[in-house]
């Protein structure tokens, strides 16, 4: 017997997802000017670490506006081609937006290494002034983006933004730096920086979506921890065939197999909301999918009840059939 628990409330209020959506519009509008100032101010000083910072801020851009459309999608109505809904999307543009920063980062570390054996000559000054602008705007919308950071999509929209102002805070000090001492090789030792700090970040967030989208564990979840909590229900008397996976970053779904006496169903349902119980007060898991058994299941390609019980609940009903 498949049973199937209702869902948690959802997570987002509409006030809520309007005011995440009046954030990333902000967000979008201010780092799309701040990419183009700092191309330009690149070029014209010829400084490394500053058309690294553009580059950032293009993956940034487009983080955004991933997350964005995220956000929406996120919004819609299941269907029947889409029974869990979309769920999904924030967690795969949080996954695309990772991935190409690992790639913008792999590059700025390659054109780095490049300008160390070949120094170019850069304006301090002017790095210093377009970094500063760059400190605040950057420093604004993750401030903003932390108000509503509550998902693996926002929290790497906020993740890029936080990293971008460290990161152009260092261009701060790089500039100072090239400007008292004209060594210019700080340049592209600080675009290293930048560099590796951009793939630190990336890959805990590549890592953790990877997980969601091949419904691995989630992370901090113990399926021991978890049997045990369920099998000390009264009632039950083992938890089998147990799987547990996220269908988006704050939402868990269960199936497993539960044995139990054999019980009419009207006497199980008992058990069966103390176990949904269980699961949505200490675990935080609200879709579930408890089969109910009074026999020991096969392990074959999966649990599955054994034949015999089969053809012996086949047989009772086709008598039934007969009685009436």
């Amino acid at each position: 017997m498949h049973v199937h628990a209702a869902p948690c409330p959802a997570v987002a209020t509409r006030s809520g997802v309007n005011r995440t959506k009046s954030v990333l519009r902000i967000s979008l509008v201010a780092t799309l000017a701040y990419v183009v100032v700092t191309f330009v101010a690149g070029l014209r000083a010829h400084s490394l670490a500053l058309l690294s910072e553009a580059g950032h801020n293009v993956s940034d851009f487009l983080a955004l506006l991933l997350s964005f459309a995220a956000v929406y999608f996120q919004t819609r109505p299941v269907s029947d081609s889409k029974t869990f809904g979309y769920q999904r999307a924030g967690v795969l543009a949080a996954f695309i937006n990772a991935a190409t920063l690992i790639v913008i980062s792999l590059w700025i570390g390659f054109e780095a290494v490049h300008r160390l054996s070949a120094p170019v000559a850069v304006q301090p000054r002017l790095m210093m002034v377009v970094a500063a602008a760059g400190v605040v705007m950057n420093g604004v919308i993750a401030t903003l983006l932390w108000g509503v950071a509550r998902d693996v999509n926002m929290r790497s929209a906020f993740l890029h933004m936080a990293g971008d102002t460290l990161s152009t805070a260092a261009v701060i000090a790089g500039g100072a730096g090239i400007l008292f001492t004209g060594q210019n090789w700080i340049d592209p030792v600080l675009s290293l920086f930048i560099a590796a700090l951009i793939l630190w970040s990336s890959i805990g967030i590549v890592r953790e979506t990877l997980n969601i989208l091949l419904e691995g564990t989630p992370r901090g979840v113990s399926l021991p921890t978890i049997r045990s909590g369920m099998e000390a229900v009264e009632g039950v008397i083992n938890v089998h065939d147990l799987h547990v996976w996220s269908l988006g970053s704050q939402s868990r779904a269960l199936a497993c197999h539960v044995t139990i006496a054999d019980i009419p169903p009207s006497e199980s349902a008992c058990i069966l909301l103390n176990l949904n119980c269980v699961l949505k007060d200490q675990f935080d898991i609200c879709h579930t999918t408890i089969q109910f058994e009074h026999m020991g299941c096969e392990e074959l390609e999966g649990c599955v009840v054994p034949i015999e019980e089969l053809a012996s609940t086949a047989a009772h009903s086709r008598h039934q059939g007969h009685a009436h």
